[in-house]
């Protein structure tokens, strides 16, 4: 019988949190109290067709109260935090839908910010990270395809890139690309060699927006439309960009893609995490104050095992997150972690919310009254974005098995 490892052995994690971290996260949660959303209930938390100005009045807000932009290394402008300090701050920023938004640590920026500053060229981080990471523009991540194409498998890459003088011709067709719509350019993952099913061959490029080739076709509407501009449909039809477009190495596109999806599923927890607390601090508000049945809510057990599941699924993400983003800060590529911590809080986060909703009764589906409707509404699909719960336990159970096959036997890694 084989030892079965940890993920990363018995380690000294500290919890603790610097000081100077939970000072931002303090003027952070001010922020978003005093500022922001006061602005999601004024557009009601729908923002897929919101004006580029309530982008830019918000996060000149947090310029002006000196939060803006706490993931982006001090050289770019930011406050240059670590995954666990990011943590801290971000789920203080999901407090609110657009609270990310505000600080400019909002999907896909933040995870694209980060790929920019690993895997670009000095050039490329001047052309676009800089202006990334100071709100100038947005960006969009362009792989997941319509069907067979690529999606929670992406060795389906069917979208291709061959070389042409000076450069590369992209075509194919993308869909769901979160934040397109208004984007000043967007990184496509595309095939340069093999077929779809392939595990390598795919390379990823930095198109910019109103490049010949690259269209919009159409908005998707959908569940969610708390995420700035929503999400898009794009065709690409004999796009051509130059080499000094390619992100990375060519052929090796997968891989690069690697260091953003990890960390930027942590990202989405902490943020997510945010959203669970608030839904809770309204569900326990509810508790304290309704009548029924002759006294307070809370008082009910029923209504108690609801608020105690409640905190127990907010306190194991808290420290899920922190582990996880432990491991990313040392340099372990943390892979089952990460699958682990994605497929747990967004199950946690979705029974919080459908927790509170249930406490607060009419209260909880009227989205005018309440933010809990609009919330159920953002985080169910949470479940599905960076790889579906299922796909993840898939990996999770292949990585956990792997070390008890016999020699020989056959069996696909994960």
């Amino acid at each position: 019988m084989p030892v079965r490892p940890s993920a990363g052995g018995p380690v000294p994690i500290q919890f603790d949190v610097d000081p100077t971290v939970a000072q931002l996260a303090e003027a952070t949660s001010a922020f978003v109290r005093e500022v922001v959303i006061p602005a999601e209930r004024a557009c009601g938390g729908s923002v897929h067709d919101a004006p580029e100005t309530l982008r830019e009045t918000l996060q000149k807000g947090a310029h002006d109260a000196g939060v803006f932009a706490p993931h982006v290394p001090t050289r770019w402008g930011g406050h240059g935090l670590d995954l666990r300090g990011q943590a801290v701050v971000f789920e203080a920023a999901g407090y609110s839908l657009l609270g990310p938004l505000a600080l400019n640590c909002a999907a896909p920026d933040e995870g694209n910010m980060h790929l920019l500053e690993m895997v670009a060229t000095e050039d490329q981080k001047e052309r676009y990270l800089r202006p990334l990471a100071a709100g100038e523009v947005r960006s969009c991540f362009a792989m997941t395809e319509p069907a067979p194409g690529a999606g929670a498998d992406p060795r389906s890459l069917r979208t291709t890139a061959i070389r042409v003088p000076g450069g590369w011709r992209i075509d194919g067709r993308k869909w769901f690309i979160s934040g397109a719509n208004g984007a000043g350019f967007a990184i496509v993952m595309a095939r340069t060699s093999g077929s779809p099913g392939d595990p390598g061959g795919a390379t990823m490029f930095l198109v910019d927006a109103g490049t010949a080739g690259m269209s919009i076709v159409r908005d998707i509407e959908t569940l969610d439309e708390g995420l700035f501009a929503g999400h898009s449909e794009i065709v690409f039809d004999a796009c051509v960009v130059g080499d000094d477009q390619v992100l990375g190495e060519v052929g090796h596109g997968f891989a690069g893609a690697q260091v953003r999806l990890g960390p930027a599923r942590m990202t989405h927890c902490m943020r997510w995490l945010g959203a669970a607390r608030r839904a809770q601090d309204v569900a326990l508000e509810r508790a304290g104050s309704r009548m029924a049945f002759g006294s307070v809510l809370g008082d009910l057990g029923m209504v108690q095992q609801m608020l105690a599941d409640s905190e127990i699924d907010i306190e194991a993400s808290r420290a899920l997150i922190l582990r996880t983003a432990w491991e990313l800060d040392t340099g372990s590529a943390a892979a089952q972690l990460t699958s682990v911590s994605k497929t747990f809080v967004a199950e946690a986060v979705n029974r919080v919310v459908d927790r509170a909703v249930q406490i607060c009764g009419a209260l909880g589906i009227s989205a005018a009254d309440a933010p809990l409707a609009r919330l159920l509404r953002e985080v169910r699909p949470f479940r599905i974005y960076d790889g579906p719960s299922e796909t993840h336990r898939f990996a999770i159970a292949r990585r956990a098995v792997r070390p008890y096959r016999r020699p020989g036997e056959g069996g696909a890694d994960a």
